[in-house]
């Protein structure tokens, strides 16, 4: 089974599935919410759950995630009971949804992990269009996705032309840890935005994953 920690955060890979995982459920899921998963498999003593992810990274690409959804699924539809896909709509413009309506496999409800974290109704009644977000993962890996694929790292003065129209940060936290909060906090003003916390904890996350039985 998958380690439950994840050094530097790099995306979980097949290792450690069985290749005859009969009587279990295979989560595909995005490399970005693995942690929240390990936690929530080990907090709720999930043993009949098993996880693989795709590189977080294909958000930034996200043409990628739907052929990739399909290749997982098709590798390890004979191993499995059950695979569900964790990732909401994620930018593929209804590309996944098609696709997973097309496997007969299910996959999590919304358009992308801020929504689902917060609670897709609850996001959609706020409708923050100004308001960009991180989550616990961006929160760590804030330069890694964010700041140097939009190379502001080179180009500092495309601050401007990425984020002139957001008005606020809102940081959506998974967990209570005050380095995290510390870090969104300047990444805030490093973005010359406003600054907001929320405690979402793992929001539909949870619910989704919890009603999957066998």
């Amino acid at each position: 089974m998958a380690p439950s920690t994840l050094p530097n955060d790099r995306s979980l890979t097949d290792e450690g599935l069985s290749p005859e995982g009969k009587g279990k459920i295979l989560l595909v899921a995005c490399g970005a919410l693995a942690r929240e998963i390990i936690a929530l498999r080990d907090m709720n003593s999930w043993t009949h759950i098993d996880l693989t992810c795709l590189p977080a990274i294909y958000h930034n690409s996200p043409d990628k995630i739907t052929p990739a959804i399909r290749e997982a699924v098709e590798k390890w539809r004979g191993s499995y009971e059950q695979i569900f896909i964790v990732y909401a709509d994620c930018g593929t413009g209804g590309l996944l949804k098609a696709a997973c309506d097309e496997m007969g496999v299910e996959m999590l409800e919304g358009p992308h992990c801020y929504s689902f974290f917060e609670g897709n109704d609850a996001f959609a009644a706020r409708d923050e269009i100004t308001s960009f977000f991180l989550t616990d993962f961006l929160a760590r890996q804030f330069d890694a996705f964010i700041w140097k694929p939009l190379g502001l790292d080179r180009h500092p003065e495309l601050l401007e032309m990425y984020f002139s129209h957001y008005e606020k940060l809102v940081y959506q936290s998974q967990t209570d840890q005050p380095v995290l909060l510390e870090q969104a906090k300047s990444y805030a003003d490093r973005l010359g935005l406003e600054f907001e916390h929320r405690h979402t904890g793992y929001g539909d996350l949870s619910t989704e994953l919890s009603r999957l039985k066998l």
